[in-house]
């Protein structure tokens, strides 16, 4: 059957070069066949040609294959909640997903079991996964491809990449591992094998080429994966996608809902610093300026005085900001951060995103059709810093409102046919409190406290600062296309 399928390939490209069409070069190094034209036209320059990879010699993927299987990990964890509820309306329509693809997190309700997959990049057994195969998770069991169970408990988990850190049998055994390659240089029409569990089926490997890189989805200001049509089923998330060298080039994490054959997964360098971090450290800290940026359309390029439209315009910056004390202004054109150039708002997010808080970064921006450098030393995200802060004890404090809320971004308010991004959106009630027996549920939008209009975080934190226990509250909620109040004393349930 294989002998058959080489000879139709064989002679597909001998019909293809006949019709002349330009196949580029097919190898096992990536380096050699370069066919020269058939007629000999007159002399021009060349243009280079990048040759696909293609599995090694005779035409299969196995030795890569069984290189890498044993580094692959199946991974099965059970999630206990707070006990059954009842799904709001809100939760009917739109169900979990939603909350899934804006929050990376889903309240549970009920003990659930899950599947995942991951790869383990250090002989000790330290493993990398996706945030959400771990997420809540209180029992983590790894299954090797021997067959070996063993227990993994979770280093650290970056919700913002969906990345996860596991170390099995708190390191006393020897593990296979992979190495983590470097997802820069692979390029579009590469060869990939990916490498998993879909509906649980260990170590199953599947093999397409990267169809696209940079990505973005949606699902937040780091996104920047690889695109994939390796098959990813679901099971596969966390597991690797690795290249004909048998390194990890991405963490596979998401596919196209009803999209057969798109898959997406964190490149390796990406997941190789957020690794890092989560091994060291438990967590990540990332860089934050303090500006306010947007696009640069060609009309503001002209107008702001910049010859083409490079870069992105900052367009506030917020006093007291890192940005602020280094003289950034508004009006400023953002070309490059420590060398790159910054071609987009994402450019510049993930650049200052992965930048280490506390050192000094070199940018060059473009201020009254002049060219500058600017240094400013980078501060600590102020969500991290609040997050740190209310970390200590490790569990999450019963809050006094028994609510969670989170900001409404443009696309929740897309989602839910908001005319604005006034408010917050209810992600977590928390079970026998005040707010939960007075009626708000998951997906509400609070528009007003005690009378005071909420249209950020901030107001809503600033309005509930000094809340007491006992004290009256009145909520003004968004509920669908309906408004109505709620009243209840604060209070812990």
């Amino acid at each position: 059957m294989m002998q058959l399928k080489r000879r139709n390939f064989v002679a597909a490209l001998a019909l293809a070069l006949v019709a002349g069409v330009a196949l580029g070069a097919f190898s096992a190094s990536r380096a050699e066949l370069r066919r020269p034209p058939l007629a000999a036209p007159a002399p021009v320059s060349p243009i280079p040609v990048v040759p696909v990879q293609m599995p090694s010699q005779g035409g299969t993927f196995a030795s890569i294959a069984d290189a890498i299987k044993p580094a692959v990990i199946n991974i099965n964890t059970v999630s206990r909640g707070a006990g059954p509820q009842g799904r709001t309306p809100f939760e009917e329509y739109f169900g979990e997903e939603f909350f899934r693809r804006f929050f990376g997190e889903v309240p549970e309700r009920i003990p659930q079991r899950s599947l995942g997959s991951g790869v383990i990049v250090d002989p000790t057994g330290i493993a990398l996964t996706n945030a959400h195969v771990v997420d809540k998770a209180t029992e983590i069991e790894v299954v090797t491809l021997d067959g070996g169970k063993h227990r993994a408990k979770v280093i650290g988990v970056d919700k913002k990449t969906d990345l996860a850190v596991l170390k099995l049998d708190d390191g006393k055994t020897s593990f296979k591992y992979a190495r983590l390659g470097d997802s820069d240089r692979i390029q579009v029409g590469d060869w990939v094998l990916a490498v998993g569990s879909p509906f649980g089926l260990q170590a199953t490997v599947t093999a397409g080429i990267i169809s696209a890189k940079a990505r973005q989805l949606d699902q937040g200001p780091f996104d920047d994966f690889l695109q994939t049509d390796a098959a990813i089923n679901p099971g596969n998330s966390g597991g690797p996608l690795v290249n004909m060298q048998g390194e990890v080039v991405g963490i596979n994490t998401a596919i196209v809902a009803g999209g057969s054959g798109i898959g997406f997964a964190i490149p390796s360098n990406m997941a190789r610093k957020i690794y890092a971090e989560l091994r060291d450290k438990g967590r990540v800290t990332r860089g934050w300026l303090g500006v306010s940026i947007q696009p640069l359309t060609p009309e503001l390029a002209r107008s702001f005085g910049s010859k083409d439209a490079k870069g992105v315009l900052i367009n506030e910056v917020m006093p007291d900001s890192p940005a602020s004390k280094a003289g950034l202004k508004p009006g400023d054109i953002l070309l490059e951060f420590e060398g790159r150039p910054m071609e987009g708002t994402g450019d510049l997010q993930r650049a200052v995103g992965f930048f280490a808080p506390d050192r000094t970064a070199k940018l060059k921006i473009l201020r009254d059709q002049a060219e500058k450098v600017v240094e400013v030393k980078v501060g600590q995200a102020p969500d991290e810093r609040q997050a740190q802060q209310q970390r200590p004890g490790g569990g999450r404090a019963r809050s006094m409102l028994g609510l969670e809320v989170r900001p409404v971004t443009p696309e929740i308010a897309r989602q839910l046919n908001l005319r604005s991004t006034d408010g917050v959106i209810v992600f977590r009630v928390e079970d026998g409190t005040p707010a939960a027996e007075a009626g708000v549920q998951r997906g509400d939008i609070v528009k007003q406290l005690n009378g005071q209009t909420v249209r950020t975080m901030a107001d809503f934190e600033r309005l509930t600062r000094d809340m007491k226990e006992g004290d009256p509250l009145t909520v003004l909620l968004q509920r669908g296309a309906m408004s109505l109040y709620v009243a209840f004393r604060v209070g812990r349930g």
